[in-house]
C-alpha cells in the first residue's frame, strides 16, 4: 500500500468556555505503518508549517498501560478495533482516501478542555475518596504468607488491568462509570487485603462517582464493548450486591445506635 492521503474531521475548541466545531483537514504522506497518534503529529507538522494552529490531544505512554489517548474515532472511543487504545491503532487499517472523524469524550464529568482533551480529574476524585488500602500492615510479608486463591487473584488482576482510560463512559449512552468504579473496586475485592474496608470503600466511591455527575447503568453493555482491557460487566455486579449491602448495613448501624441511645 502506497502512502495515505485522508480527510480528518476533527473537533476544535480553543477553552472550556468557548464553543466548539468540526474542522476539516487534509493530510498527506501518511505511511501505513504510523500509529494513529503519529498521523495526527504528521498533520499539526503540517498546520505548524502554514502557520495554523496545531490540535491539542493527550498522549503519553503510547504502549496502550497509560489509557491518556481518549479519541472517538468515527464514532468509537480508542477506534474501530476491539481491546485497542487509540495509540496502539495504526494506519493500515484506513484506505486511501478515507474520510475520518475524531472528537473528544462526550460526557459532562469530562469538559473539554481544548480540542480533543477532556478533563478526567473525577476519576481521580473517585480513587481519592477510597481506591486504596488504608489499614497499616507493616512491612511487606512473604509472598505466601497470604493465601489467596488462584481465582480470586485472577480476577483481581483481570480488573487491576483497567487503564482508567475513560472509554467506558465515552460509549456509555448515559455516560456512566460503573465499569471503571467496579474494576477499581474488584481489584481490591478479590484480595484479602481489601476486605476490611470493603463496605466504606464501595459506599465513597459510589458516593463519589455520583456527584461527579457520572450516569446510571441501564445495560447497555457498551462499557464492556469499548472497554480496550477487556473488564468484564460482571465487575458492575459484583459492585451493586457490595452496595446493596453496605447501604443495609448502614440502616443496621444506625438501628443499633438509636437503640442504644
Amino acid at each position: 500500500m502506497s502512502d495515505l492521503d485522508l480527510t480528518l474531521h476533527i473537533w476544535r475548541q480553543a477553552g472550556p468556555d468557548r464553543p466548539g466545531a468540526m474542522k476539516t483537514y487534509r493530510v498527506k504522506g501518511v505511511s501505513e505503518h504510523a500509529s494513529f497518534l503519529e498521523m495526527l503529529d504528521i498533520l499539526n507538522q503540517q498546520l505548524q508549517e502554514r502557520g495554523e494552529e496545531p490540535v491539542a490531544f493527550d498522549s503519553d505512554c503510547r504502549e496502550g498501560i497509560c489509557g491518556t489517548c481518549s479519541l472517538v474515532i468515527n464514532g468509537r472511543p480508542h477506534g474501530p478495533n476491539a481491546g485497542t487504545t487509540t495509540c496502539q491503532l495504526h494506519m493500515r487499517y484506513f484506505k486511501p482516501g478515507d474520510e475520518i472523524w475524531i472528537e473528544p469524550w462526550r460526557a459532562g464529568a469530562f469538559p473539554v478542555q481544548r480540542d480533543l482533551c477532556v478533563d478526567r480529574s473525577a476519576f481521580d476524585r473517585i480513587i481519592s475518596a477510597g481506591g486504596f488500602i488504608s489499614a497499616n500492615v507493616g512491612s511487606a510479608p512473604d509472598a505466601n504468607a497470604v493465601l489467596v486463591p488462584k481465582v480470586s487473584a485472577e480476577r483481581a488482576m483481570d480488573a487491576a488491568a483497567c487503564i482508567g482510560c475513560g472509554a467506558c463512559v465515552a460509549a456509555c449512552p448515559n455516560s456512566s462509570a460503573m465499569l471503571f468504579v467496579a474494576a477499581k473496586l474488584g481489584h481490591l475485592h478479590h484480595l484479602p487485603q481489601g476486605q476490611a474496608e470493603r463496605s466504606q470503600r464501595t459506599m465513597a466511591m459510589v458516593t463519589a462517582m455520583d456527584a461527579a455527575g457520572f450516569g446510571n447503568c441501564t445495560n447497555h453493555y457498551e462499557c464492556e464493548a469499548a472497554c480496550p482491557k477487556g473488564i468484564s460487566r460482571d465487575y458492575i455486579a459484583m459492585m451493586n450486591r457490595d452496595y446493596a449491602k453496605a447501604v443495609f448495613a448502614g440502616r443496621d448501624e444506625k438501628k443499633g445506635a438509636g437503640g442504644a441511645g
